[in-house]
């Protein structure tokens, strides 16, 4: 009986890890792109597991790609660096569909792309497109650390309001936050007619020195 259960367990998380299929809807693992950079040295989608990334579909002759730009720049550089409950660090993965690469390298520069940017110039026939299903571009797809589509398509402040959900908070700056509200409250009533409520003040107090205990200890 006991060997029959465990064979029944073992059954069913096969099932729940395979059932993990590569695809393009949100829920699937992320197809691998392995295409050259700039400089022509292949780079794969797999190589960043672990970070969030954003699979960016553009080129330096659309003119909707170009105006997105600056969204996709802005979200970078405001969440490279940042903590994820599905990954650590945000970068981007920017597929160009051009066939002049003059073009594509002036394009990354003017816009300022600094990020992972590659091509294999062959327009709408890189296999790429096929791969991913693009119809039209700017497209886009986010992945997790594992490679997991979580969002498709974000555009305009949607890309950030996305990666904020998934921000994990430091609890460093949560408390600090915190520390600064509480002295301004005891610096407010220190100096008011209510100043005579020590009970008020010793209260405030003491929930500041534990504060401040308590950034110390973190900060260790």
């Amino acid at each position: 009986m006991k060997k029959f259960l465990i064979l029944i367990l073992i059954a069913h998380f096969s099932n729940f890890i395979f059932s993990q299929q590569v695809g393009i809807n949100i829920g699937d693992i992320a197809p691998d792109i392995k295409l050259p950079n700039p400089k022509g040295d292949s780079i794969s989608l797999y190589s960043l597991r672990g970070q969030v990334v954003l699979i960016d579909f553009w080129a330096s002759w659309c003119g909707p790609c170009r105006k997105e730009n600056p969204h996709v720049v802005q979200a970078h550089e405001k969440y490279h660096d940042k903590n994820f409950k599905i990954g650590k660090g945000f970068t981007i993965y920017g597929v160009s569909l051009d066939k002049n690469k003059e073009n594509w390298e002036k394009g990354i520069k003017e816009d300022k792309l600094n990020w992972h940017n590659v091509s294999d110039l062959a327009y709408w026939q890189s296999p790429v497109v096929g791969k991913y299903g693009v119809k039209g571009i700017p497209s886009n797809f986010l992945i997790d650390k594992d490679g997991i589509i979580v969002a498709k398509n974000l555009r305009g402040s949607i890309l950030e309001e996305t990666l904020e959900k998934y921000v994990i908070i430091d609890p460093v700056i949560s408390f600090e936050d915190k520390l600064k509200d509480l002295k301004l409250e005891y610096n407010n009533l220190e100096h008011s007619d209510e100043y005579g409520n020590s009970k008020e003040l010793k209260k405030l107090k003491k929930n500041i020195d534990n504060i401040e205990k308590s950034i110390k200890t973190l900060k260790k």
